[in-house]
């Protein structure tokens, strides 16, 4: 299994980007996903997380600007950020517990390989 994240980049205080991360491989289900984000000199941090139910959980300092999604039969999420800020700036990482098809009673933990997302004007 491989978790595949993009859409990071360089964008200017006040605007917008859409981070998506896919999830590949033999999967039977997967069950909460989130982003995490890690800026220099911190503890990587959870920004927002998704069950496959679609109940979302956001970290304070993103709540109303961030929105969280998945998709459960394409396996891929998403974080649309809006009104980006400085401190936003981040690797920001995506994150999935992963039930294999080959082994139903087994989860994984599995990480993207981040994205960086500048926020800089």
């Amino acid at each position: 299994v491989q978790l595949q994240a993009s859409g990071g980049g360089l964008v200017q205080p006040g605007g917008s980007l859409r981070l998506s991360c896919a999830a590949s491989g033999s999967i039977f289900s997967i069950n909460e996903m989130g982003w995490y984000r890690q800026a220099p000199g911190k503890q990587r941090e959870l920004v927002a997380a998704i069950t496959s139910g679609g109940s979302t959980n956001y970290a304070d300092s993103v709540k109303g600007r961030f929105t969280i999604s998945r998709d459960n039969a394409k396996n891929t999420m998403a974080l649309q950020m809006n009104s980006l800020k400085p401190e936003d700036t981040a690797v920001y990482y995506c994150n999935a517990e992963v039930i294999p098809a080959s082994d139903y009673a087994t989860r994984y933990d599995y990480w993207g390989q981040g994205t960086q997302v500048t926020v800089s004007s």
